[in-house]
């Protein structure tokens, strides 16, 4: 879609918050520029990024909500850590955990880059069916982590499908 287009199809709604999503949105090289566009007219903006690209061209004032690839994924070797260093309080990061590996990784990582992280926004999800809910709530409060329980809602609320309506 055009930048046009995209703000053609958000006025469609009577809503301030956008987030951006996909596949991986840094993938598009107009991205950084569209987020910048979407601030200017006074929309708040959300980027989820697989935390694979560089953030640094991304507006300071976007929330980013980095994914760091576990190693059940079979993409941890991909993580940028640096986009760590870039985090403000506003900005999540989260782990999607399938397996204890996974969770004693995202300890370790939080452990690394503790003094930058932004405490109160980091995010433990379980690999839906593969991992449950209920498994990885009690791993965290064993740990005493200081994480939250994040659940894939479409998942519970549109369970056959692989969007929402």
């Amino acid at each position: 879609m055009s930048l046009t287009d995209i703000f053609s199809e958000i006025a469609k709604y009577q809503c301030r918050l956008v987030e951006i999503t996909g596949g991986e949105p840094l993938l598009q090289p107009d991205t950084p520029k569209l987020i910048h566009r979407l601030i200017k007219k006074g929309f708040e903006v959300m980027l989820e990024t697989n935390g694979t690209f560089d953030t640094s061209n991304v507006d300071k004032r976007t929330m980013k909500i980095i994914d760091i690839k576990c190693p059940s994924s079979n993409e941890s070797d991909k993580n940028n850590f640096i986009n760590l260093k870039r985090l403000t309080t506003n900005d999540q990061i989260k782990f999607v955990i399938g397996t204890r590996e996974d969770f004693e990784y995202a300890k370790n990582i939080l452990e690394t880059y503790r003094p930058k992280l932004p405490i109160g926004n980091i995010l433990f999800s379980p690999v839906f069916n593969i991992l449950s809910g209920e498994e990885l709530a009690k791993w965290i409060l064993e740990e005493n982590l200081n994480v939250r329980l994040q659940l894939q809602l479409h998942k519970f609320i549109w369970p056959n499908k692989d969007r929402g309506v």
